[in-house]
């Protein structure tokens, strides 16, 4: 490897060199121009290869206006890779350096015109997107720029975008739902579907479905969106033909738990590399507001809860867990705070799923006298407000004016609870019915 000659002093400006500097910092002089010293041969006559050429010595400068003559690189002999003298200096010119006025003050080199100069206000991480996206791009959360690569990641700043399920929200006109992620959980595994349907006479009806995945069976999250929407397809399609709203509730439990059912299905292959998976399971429950009729259905452990707008009235549970807590609370073997104390309270003894024991889908049909609303949740809200009082509480006042809001309120009250789970709730306002209605 050919090495740098050793210099003291720039040979254009004079400016003092370090050992190891590649330019001039005065006049940006190429240093590694600088040919090699010429040797003195045996016989006394010098040689330009092997050691450093001899520059002359620079005169000082006096106190005249008269600059200091500067010497170039181009009046010494050099040599070419291969040692050998270069005798026609001018077929190989070597670069020229900037030459300045006087050693005092060396000429700056000028920069190019076209060089456009920066904003120095401008956001990088928005540089490589100034062109608008196209409608409907998926953009970056944290960046709001970058386009979302079909992996979830920002191609702007790398940052891995949430999951859509991660937080749910829909409003309808008379009903409205939110699911959330939690702060312990991965994933959600909660699901939702709410919709609004026209009975044959003309009057309205409104959907509320909530599913919650079963986190030990295999794919809950994907068991929980395919009964949501099983069941609220059945039960729109049911509700227009005139069927009776309790009836066309069981039949959508059953149209969804053949939804969960159909996850199962899987050729044979499928299972060999894990053997050890089971079927996708979830619990539903599910309300339908039609006719001056409220009308529950339910498998699992999601609840429904009757609050009323006025809260001098009782606030009912509509629902009965399937679990093993509520199994020993109805055989008189635990009160149920004894039930609910047990490690095994939350066990399911009922779900949507193909290794389900025996599906029982429930039904209950209900003529409140006064006006109020249902909250459909998963046990991810119930958990942090189980009684119905405590759920009553936590129940905005304005709930039949503002479900969505009241929906947000009660994530959140699991949230602040801690969110050991999924969070899922709708809720549902039932209008004030006719006077001298009574429960069915």
């Amino acid at each position: 490897m050919s090495q740098m000659p050793q210099l003291s002093a720039c040979p254009s400006c004079e400016e003092p060199l370090e050992s190891g500097d590649l330019f001039c910092g005065a006049c940006g002089y190429d240093l590694s121009a600088v040919p090699a010293r010429p040797a003195t041969s045996p016989n006394g006559a010098a040689s330009t290869a092997g050691r450093p050429a001899e520059w002359p010595v620079a005169p000082e400068a006096d106190s005249t206006d008269t600059p200091a003559p500067t010497h170039l690189p181009t009046d010494l002999p050099g040599t070419d890779s291969t040692g050998t003298e270069l005798t026609e200096p001018d077929e190989y010119p070597l670069p020229a350096p900037a030459i300045p006025a006087a050693p005092a003050a060396p000429a700056a080199p000028a920069a190019p015109a076209a060089t456009p100069v920066p904003d120095a206000t401008a956001d990088p991480r928005t540089a490589a997107h100034e062109a608008a996206p196209p409608a409907g791009t998926a953009l970056c959360v944290a960046c709001r720029s970058g386009r979302v690569d079909p992996d979830g990641y920002c191609e702007n700043c790398g940052h891995a975008q949430p999951r859509e399920r991660d937080h749910m929200e829909q409003e309808l006109d008379a009903v409205a739902a939110v699911s959330d992620r939690g702060l312990r959980h991965h994933r959600n595994e909660d699901a939702f579907a709410i919709s609004a349907a026209a009975l044959p006479d003309g009057s309205p009806a409104v959907v509320a479905i909530v599913c919650d995945g079963v986190s030990s069976a295999t794919r809950p999250d994907e068991a929980s969106l395919a009964a949501s929407r099983a069941a609220d397809e059945s039960l729109r399609a049911a509700l227009e033909r005139g069927t009776h709203p309790q009836q066309a509730m069981h039949d959508a439990i059953l149209a969804a738990a053949d939804a969960v059912n159909a996850l199962a299905d899987e050729p044979p292959a499928a299972r060999e590399h894990s053997p050890h998976q089971n079927a996708p399971a979830c619990t539903l429950v599910g309300a339908v507001v039609a006719g001056g009729l409220l009308v529950i259905g339910w498998v699992g452990d999601s609840r429904a809860y009757w609050v009323p707008d006025d809260r001098t009235g009782p606030a009912v549970r509509l629902t009965e867990d399937d679990s093993w807590a509520a199994q020993m609370v109805a055989a008189g073997l635990m009160n149920e705070a004894e039930a609910y104390a047990d490690e095994r309270a939350h066990a399911i003894t009922g779900w949507l799923g193909a290794d389900a024991y025996e599906l029982e889908p429930h039904t209950a049909s209900f003529k409140p006298d006064r006006a109020g609303v249902v909250v459909v949740c998963t046990d991810g809200l119930w958990n942090y407000a189980e009684a119905v009082e405590e759920m009553a509480r936590a129940v905005p006042a304005d709930a039949a004016a503002r479900p969505l809001h009241s929906a947000q309120v009660l994530v959140g009250h699991a949230l602040d609870g801690g969110g050991h789970d999924n969070v899922t709730v709708a809720v549902v306002p039932f209008p004030c019915a006719p006077q001298g209605a009574g429960s069915a």
